[in-house]
């Protein structure tokens, strides 16, 4: 189970079995789907001189080459290759959708191929973006594919069809067939479980795989049920750049670093195309800048300089001195650059110290010396805004049902330090998406005196630090799930699809798909895990990644479109003195 080789076998397939020269003819959700997991010097390989959009109504006409066309099913796409096909640019086309495709819109081609230059048309089921070997998205754009309706509890039309797709691709893909379950509480997860369950038995002989020995499982959860994972700073690699910079389709946008060089502006950031980032993508700041450091050491040795270099700002100057070094290696450069600007924004933000505090609201109950600390951290002019606020949120959630909780004062505390009353109003809008009324799991562990033992000290057995002592709340539902624990009246499979023994064998391949995002945090969870059980393959997806900053936004955004939103409530209430949750 690798979502990265799914997706390069059907790449490779596509472009091998098509001989001579060609052109790759994408849309606007195949380029990057494609662009995560093949290289250009790979293309090259197969062939492929030239890669262009179906949009681009600008192609000059080459005959003497042929077209793949790898396209996502949609009436749009259709419509554009219908067009291409009244005039073709190319000599010959070999047609591959991404996902099924419908027999009228094969009929619509078949009569639109005046020309007779369709050669083969097939489905290869690469619909889904492959982040890490064990880790994929949706990859939905709140801005243009919105995944709620008309509340928190709905999908939106347009994003439930893209998502159950999404997820059939993969399972196709994958080649698996499981046994599907879902979280109860969530009427999003029971859906999208039930849609999928149907269109497993409409696509039968689609899914007549080879039986294995245990079930693979489908599970479907709901970020409700765990808001407090993304607005948790990061501190390893990947899920660090995506936090403090962000990571869209494997690039990062450092163009808004300081004194940055015309080739770094943007960079990919792929463990499948980048062996250091492989390597590396774990391990958490310290460990990070101390393997770096060795790196740009090693070619030091090669370029026999013998300048001192103590610090990342050392690191960043040689690299600037020796061109020679550059040349060596603009990966390690890359990365050098990357790390520094990282340290520069954790100087910046004070992150260690916000950071610390956040990993004492998720993981321990110590109401009087959190507030303490949260009261001293709101009035500090060197925490940013976003920061105040984030640690306000958790405070909030962790504290929302005791007694002596003081979210109004700190609410009257931020407006003090100059945070907006539209700002301050995502407050009321994260506790109606993801408060205690809205979670099915006891996600604080405060529910029973034994729990709350645990709770005090969970997180110190065997932690690395005190940053990342966090545990998503996913660990505790698969732990369950591999005893055999996780009761069927939380987590029910879809009625119906079940046999008796389902569950009398632990489960081999888990597929773990989270509506409303993922977190890079979970990611990496999943990948420990993968590491130390040889006998389970685990991967998660999400309708997207989230980092603090596009989870909050995606929040507002949706309570804006709903008829009461957040910040009519958080006028209303503050006009009533305060909010009270």
């Amino acid at each position: 189970m690798n979502c990265i080789t799914a997706l390069q076998f059907y790449i490779d397939k596509m472009l091998g079995d098509t001989p001579g020269m060609k052109v790759l003819l994408l849309d606007a959700e195949t380029t990057p789907i494609i662009s995560m997991v093949a290289t250009q010097s790979h293309l090259l390989q197969k062939e492929t001189y030239l890669v262009d959009r179906i949009e681009n109504n600008s192609r000059d006409k080459m005959r003497h080459l042929k077209c793949v066309c790898f396209l996502r099913p949609t009436a749009d796409s259709i419509e554009k290759l219908i067009q291409e096909l009244r005039d073709p640019c190319y000599g010959d086309y070999y047609l591959y959708f991404s996902n099924r495709i419908k027999k009228t819109a094969i009929e619509r081609l078949a009569e639109m191929d005046e020309h007779e230059v369709v050669r083969e048309v097939q489905e290869y089921y690469a619909d889904f973006y492959a982040i890490n070997p064990d880790c994929f998205s949706i990859n939905l754009d709140p801005e243009t594919m919105p995944l709620y309706g008309d509340s928190f509890n709905n999908w939106d039309s347009t994003s439930f069809a893209r998502t159950a797709d999404g997820l059939i691709g993969l399972l196709l893909s994958l080649k698996k067939k499981p046994l599907i379950r879902y979280q109860k509480q969530s009427a999003m997860a029971k859906r999208l479980a039930a849609e999928v369950q149907f269109q497993i038995q409409q696509e039968g002989q689609l899914f007549d795989f080879r039986k294995s020995d245990t079930a693979p499982i489908l599970l479907i959860l709901d970020r409700r049920n765990d808001p407090v994972t993304p607005l948790l700073s990061q501190w390893t690699y990947q899920a660090m750049v995506h936090e403090l910079i962000g990571i869209r389709n494997g690039r990062v946008d450092l163009s808004n670093v300081p004194g940055i060089k015309p080739e770094l502006k943007e960079i990919v950031l792929s463990c499948d195309q980048d062996s250091y980032f492989q390597k590396n993508m774990f391990l958490n700041l310290g460990d990070l800048g101390a393997n770096i450091k060795s790196y740009v050491d090693e070619y030091q040795t090669k370029t026999k300089s013998n300048m001192n270099i103590e610090s990342i700002a050392d690191m960043k100057r040689f690299v600037e001195d020796y061109p020679e070094f550059r040349k060596l290696s603009g990966n390690v450069s890359k990365h050098v650059t990357l790390v520094g600007e990282l340290s520069r924004l954790v100087d910046q933000g004070n992150v260690l110290e916000v950071s610390e505090l956040e990993q004492s609201l998720a993981c321990t109950d110590s109401h009087n010396n959190d507030l303490k600390n949260l009261q001293r951290l709101i009035s500090s002019t060197k925490v940013s805004d976003a920061s105040k606020l984030r640690l306000v949120q958790l405070y909030a959630l962790r504290y929302e049902k005791f007694q002596g909780n003081a979210v109004a004062s700190l609410i009257d505390l931020l407006y003090k330090n100059g945070l907006s009353e539209r700002e301050i109003a995502s407050l009321d809008t994260l506790m109606q998406y993801g408060g205690a009324s809205q979670r099915q799991d006891d996600l604080f562990s405060n529910e029973s005196i034994l729990s709350r033992g645990r709770s005090a000290l969970k997180g110190l057995k065997g932690v690395e630090n005190v940053y990342t002592q966090h545990q998503p709340q996913l660990g505790q539902i698969l732990e369950q799930l591999f005893k055999m624990r996780l009761k069927e009246t939380s987590y029910p499979f879809v009625e119906g699809a079940a046999p008796p023994t389902a569950m009398r064998d632990r489960p081999q391949d888990v597929i773990v798909f989270m509506v409303g995002g993922a977190t890079f945090e979970e990611a990496r969870y999943i990948a420990m895990l993968n590491a130390a059980s040889p006998g389970s393959r685990i991967i998660l997806g999400g309708t997207t990644v989230h980092n603090s900053q596009s989870f909050m936004q995606e929040l507002v955004r949706t309570q804006r479109t709903l008829p009461s939103h957040g910040s009519e409530m958080g006028r209303g209430r503050r006009a009533a003195g305060g909010v009270q949750l």
